[in-house]
C-alpha cells in the first residue's frame, strides 16, 4: 500500500497470517477505539506445516498462502478497505520468507509485514481487551498458535510483560505426536519438552506480579472451550468470548484425547472441529503445561485476538496521525534504543535533528504528498541516527543501521516499518540510496521514492545543527516564486549560524533530486 494519506473512516481490512489459518477481518470505525465488523473469513492454510522445524516454507504451501490472500484482497477491496496484513511465526522464521513475500505482493496484490514475536503479543493483548471485561484487572493472555506461542501480562491497557516461545500446536505435533499409534512416551516426551520452555514465562509472571484473571485467545483455546462446553452436555456457543474453562476440565480433556491413539479417532470427540484433528492434542498439551507451570485454575476465553488487534491499531495510529509524531508505546521503544547512543551531547544533537527534520516533513508536504505514518518514521530514524555511535565512529551510520534492523526494543512497528526506519537512518550521511545496495534495492518503488524523501529531509536537518549547539531555532519552507522551493533559517537570537547554512546546503541534493525541485537556503531577516 502506497503510504499517501487515508481516509480515517475508511474500512480497515485485518489479515492474520499464522502457520496454521489465515483470517480476515473487516470492519469500519465506529468512534472510541470500536468498529463494527463487516466481514470476517478463515482458512486452513497450513502455512508452516510439513516444514520441519519452521525453517522453510515448502512450495505447496507458499501456493495455499498465495491463492487466500488473493481471495481476502477480493473481499476486502469490495467493502473499499485498506489492507493490513501481518504474518508470524511461520514467516518470521522461515529462510525463504522474501519468496513468500513477494509472491504476495506480486500475485495476490497484498504487502504482508512480519511482527516480531513481542509486537505479536502486544496485538494480541490489544485485540482481547476488547473482548474479555478485564481492563482494570492485571491479566494474563496466552495465544497458542501453530509454531509459536505468546504470552502476556498487562494492565489498565499497558503491557506489562511479553514472551513469545517457539512451542505451537503443529510444531509440537510433527516433533512427538505425528506417529500412530500415539505412544505413551511420546507424550510424555511432549509434555517434559514444553515444560523445559516456560522456565522463561514463569520469571516473566512473576516480575509483573502475577495476574487476577488469564485469557486464551487462540483457536487451540477456542476449540478447548468448545470440547469442554460439549462435554458438559451443553449446546454450541454462538459467542465464544468470556466462556471459560477450570483447569479440572481442561485434564479430563486431554486424557480423553489421548486415550485415543490416532487422528481419525480424535475427530470424532463432541466439540472438536474436525479440520483440528490432527494437531489438537499437541496444542492441548501446550495449554496443559502453561496452566500446571504458571498455576491458573481456570481461563476465560477470548474471540478477539490478533486481526482485532492489528485493526485496532490502525485505528489508533488513525486518530493520533494529526499530531505527526510518535505516539506512546512505539516514541518509548525509540528513546529506549536511542539511549544506547554514548554522550549526552549526542543524544541532544538527536532530538534537536528530530525537530528540525519534522518542520522540514511539514513544510514539504505540498511537494512530497507523505501521510504522517511516515512522519513517524523520520522522526525515529533522526533520533536513531547516532545510536550506532556506540559501536565507532567509522561508518556509523552503517552501524546504526545494523542496530536498528536487527534490535529486539523496537515494539509497536511492523518489521517493514523498521527496515524503512533503518535506512533512513543509514542515509543520513555519506552516500545516498544505490541500486547497487541490496537492501535499499529490495524496496518497492514507493518505499525507495520514500526513503529517499525521508533521508533527503534528515541530511538537511543534520547539516543545520553542525556544530551540535542548536543555534537553529525553527525552519520554514516557502515557494521561491519559481520552480523551487526556500527553506527559511531562523537562529537563535545573537547565534551564528554560517556553518549550519553552509553544511545543509551541501547536503540538499538528495531532497531536490526526491521532490524535483530546486532549494535555496536563507537567513531570516
Amino acid at each position: 500500500m502506497s503510504p499517501v494519506a487515508a481516509d480515517v473512516d475508511a474500512p480497515v481490512a485485518a489479515m492474520d497470517l499464522g502457520t496454521n489459518s489465515f483470517h480476515l477481518l473487516v470492519g469500519r470505525p465506529s468512534g472510541n477505539n470500536r468498529f463494527e465488523i463487516l466481514e470476517r473469513e478463515k482458512e486452513v492454510v497450513r502455512l508452516g506445516s510439513g516444514s520441519g522445524d519452521m525453517k522453510q516454507l515448502k512450495p505447496e504451501a507458499i501456493d495455499r498462502g498465495v491463492a487466500a490472500l488473493g481471495r481476502f484482497r477480493r473481499i476486502a477491496e469490495s467493502s473499499g478497505a485498506e489492507i493490513h496484513a501481518v504474518a508470524t511465526s511461520a514467516v518470521r522464521e522461515a529462510s525463504n520468507r522474501d519468496e513468500f513475500l513477494d509472491r504476495a505482493w506480486s500475485e495476490a496484490g497484498v504487502r504482508v509485514e512480519v511482527v516480531s514475536g513481542a509486537e505479536e503479543a502486544r496485538l494480541i493483548h490489544l485485540g482481547v481487551l476488547q473482548a474479555v471485561p478485564a481492563f482494570d484487572r492485571r491479566v494474563l493472555v496466552v495465544d497458542i498458535g501453530g509454531g509459536s506461542t505468546e504470552f502476556v501480562v498487562g494492565l489498565g491497557g499497558e503491557v506489562l510483560g511479553a514472551r513469545s516461545l517457539k512451542l505451537g500446536a503443529i510444531r509440537l505435533t510433527e516433533r512427538f505426536l505425528a506417529t500412530e499409534p500415539l505412544k505413551s512416551k511420546a507424550l510424555a516426551e511432549a509434555r517434559a519438552y514444553v515444560r523445559s520452555y516456560l522456565t522463561p514465562v514463569e520469571r516473566l509472571v512473576a516480575k509483573a506480579g502475577g495476574f487476577e484473571v488469564a485469557v486464551g485467545s487462540s483457536g487451540t483455546i477456542l476449540n478447548v472451550a468448545e470440547m469442554v462446553r460439549a462435554a458438559r452436555g451443553q449446546d454450541p456457543m454462538r459467542t465464544v468470548s468470556n466462556a471459560s474453562f477450570t483447569a479440572s476440565e481442561l485434564a479430563g480433556m486431554i486424557d480423553e484425547l489421548a486415550t485415543r491413539p490416532t487422528v481419525a479417532k480424535r475427530a470424532d470427540v463432541p466439540g472438536l472441529d474436525p479440520r483440528r484433528a490432527d494437531i489438537i492434542l499437541g496444542g492441548v498439551v501446550v495449554l496443559e503445561q502453561v496452566f500446571r507451570v504458571l498455576g491458573i485454575d481456570e481461563m476465560v476465553v477470548s474471540d478477539f485476538a490478533l486481526r482485532e488487534g492489528v485493526l485496532l491499531d490502525v485505528l489508533r495510529r488513525r486518530q493520533s496521525s494529526s499530531l505527526g509524531h510518535l505516539r506512546d508505546l512505539r516514541y518509548e521503544s525509540v528513546i529506549h534504543l536511542a539511549s544506547l547512543t554514548p554522550g549526552d551531547d549526542e543524544k541532544e544533537h538527536g532530538a534537536q535533528v528530530a525537530e528540525l527534520a519534522l518542520q522540514l516533513f511539514e513544510g514539504t508536504r505540498d511537494q512530497h504528498g507523505l501521510d504522517s505514518r511516515c512522519e513517524e518514521w523520520l522522526e525515529a530514524a533522526a533520533v536513531l541516527c547516532n545510536v550506532g555511535l556506540v559501536v565507532s565512529h567509522d561508518r556509523h551510520h552503517l552501524h546504526s543501521y545494523y542496530l536498528i534492523r536487527h534490535t529486539d526494543l523496537l515494539t509497536g512497528f511492523t518489521d517493514h516499518e523498521i527496515e524503512l526506519i533503518a535506512l533512513v537512518a543509514r542515509y543520513h550521511r555519506k552516500s545516498a540510496p544505490k541500486a547497487s545496495h541490496a537492501e535499499y534495492a529490495r524496496l518497492s518503488e514507493d518505499d525507495r521514492r520514500l526513503v529517499r524523501v525521508l533521508a533527503g529531509l534528515l541530511r538537511m536537518a543534520v547539516g543545520l545543527d553542525r556544530t551540535r549547539n542548536r543555534v537553529v531555532d525553527a525552519v520554514r519552507v516557502e515557494p521561491d516564486g519559481k520552480q523551487g522551493i526556500r527553506v527559511v533559517v531562523e537562529p537563535v537570537v545573537g547565534a551564528d549560524t554560517e556553518l549550519e547554512l553552509y553544511s545543509a546546503a551541501a547536503r540538499k541534493d538528495l531532497l531536490e533530486e526526491a521532490l524535483g525541485v530546486s532549494i535555496e537556503l536563507v537567513l531570516a531577516s
